[in-house]
């Protein structure tokens, strides 16, 4: 039996001053609300957002290089969801592509602001 018993939050990096953009993606397009950082964290900039039980962290990096293949992958509510939240994203500037179905899921990608790779899937 493993003592790791599941997982907590997933960050991504993104430049200094990324709050506004950050907010933007993951609270205004994809709808995550946003959690109060704690304040000993604050300072360092970045912002967390809520996602199902679990959190996505936005920390600040500088240097900032992009995760283009590494990336977290997030579970929206059913196929028709995710392509109204794809159609959303392209109309919104942000190019999306849908990858190769997996049995049972839908996939997508796109890339935030900063240009991290971030994966959307749905059970089919």
């Amino acid at each position: 039996m493993s003592d790791v018993t599941g997982i907590d939050h997933v960050q991504v990096a993104a430049p200094p001053g990324c709050e506004q953009r950050a907010r933007a993606f993951y609270g205004g397009l994809l709808g995550l609300p946003e959690l109060e950082k704690p304040a000993a964290l604050a300072a360092r900039g970045g912002c967390w957002f809520g996602c199902g039980d679990l959190q996505l962290h936005v920390g600040v990096s500088d240097p900032f290089s992009p995760a283009t293949k590494a990336h977290p992958a997030l579970r929206v509510r059913d196929a028709a969801t995710l392509a109204t939240l794809l159609a959303r994203l392209d109309a919104a500037g942000f190019a999306t592509r849908r990858d190769v179905e997996l049995p049972g899921v839908a996939r997508g990608f796109v890339d935030d602001p900063f240009g991290n790779r971030v994966e959307l899937v749905a059970a089919t």
